[in-house]
């Protein structure tokens, strides 16, 4: 039975695209000669057929941030949202810790080198990474013991029913939504976090939060615990809320002992632009009037 080459072919490559593909780079050959996709087989002739050259991989920009102190010891980095700390699962390339390739160090997983502490990708702020295995060591012992002060600025929805507070509650793996951190879990690890008050606006709240564990993505979930998501998360609130394109939550405040002069480091990060102008939209202001 006669038939077309890029109809034989496509029914075992998978697609006409493909199979077009494979023809126009030369890569398929009948009885030793390449052949056009018109050419009519018979039936008798031996078809070879070449791999496809796997595309390069598309060019990450390095990650952006900027060094808010830096000393032969250690570096206190504020990292802007939209920034992965380290490699994992679907980033591979454009994190933090490549762009500061040779300048963090110690720990044992190589691909974390120098990392005490994360933030999520769309987190902005303050976080403390090591530039050697000993400094490393000290750090990640002073975060167990809570001598390593985080504190955050996180916009909820809503009003607290007190001005300060503490969420004493376990978190791991929802039972449901394997993706999400919640207090309804089959894995539960110890979690607290302690809220304040910064500043009460018509709908929402701005909280001054502090961090004395660090689960991952504890002060979302816990907030969210309370009835009070961050205004803007889409995986834990509501996306989009006073134009927000991601959670409104900022690590504002580091503050330790410095590992090896023992003097106190206390670094601040102002609210970045996009965090400002949902600040001045949930309270109602003008964009000229200052927050």
């Amino acid at each position: 039975m006669s038939e077309r080459l890029d109809v034989y072919l496509a029914r075992r490559v998978g697609s006409r695209s493909k199979a077009q593909k494979l023809i126009d780079a030369g890569l398929v050959r009948v009885d030793g000669v390449p052949r056009p996709k018109r050419y009519v087989l018979t039936g008798d002739e031996h078809v070879e057929v070449g791999e496809l050259p796997e595309a390069p991989a598309a060019e990450v920009e390095p990650a952006r941030f900027s060094v808010a102190l830096e000393d032969e010891h250690l570096l206190v980095v504020d990292k802007p949202p939209g920034v992965v700390v380290h490699p994992g699962r679907g980033h591979a390339q454009g994190t933090l810790v490549q762009a500061l390739e040779g300048r963090v160090a110690g720990g044992p997983d190589p691909e974390r080198p120098g990392v005490v502490h994360r933030l999520d990708r769309d987190t902005s702020g303050l976080l403390v990474l090591a530039r050697s295995d000993a400094v490393h060591a000290a750090l990640q012992a002073a975060l167990r013991e809570r001598r390593i002060t985080r504190e955050y600025l996180a916009l909820v929805e809503g009003r607290p029913p007190a001005r300060r507070g503490t969420i004493d509650a376990p978190l791991g793996r929802d039972r449901r939504v394997r993706t999400k951190i919640s207090t309804d879990t089959d894995d539960p690890h110890h979690a607290i976090t302690h809220f304040e008050t910064e500043r009460a606006l018509p709908h929402d709240t701005l909280l001054r939060v502090r961090l004395e564990t660090g689960r991952t993505h504890q002060i979302r979930a816990h907030l969210l615990a309370i009835g009070h998501p961050v205004a803007g998360d889409p995986e834990y609130g509501h996306a989009g809320r006073h134009g927000l394109r991601r959670q409104f939550l900022h690590a504002a405040r580091l503050a330790f002992e410095h590992p090896v002069t023992g003097e106190p480091v206390e670094v601040r990060s102002p609210l970045p632009e996009d965090l400002v102008r949902a600040l001045r939209q949930a309270s109602g202001e003008r964009a000229g009037r200052s927050v």
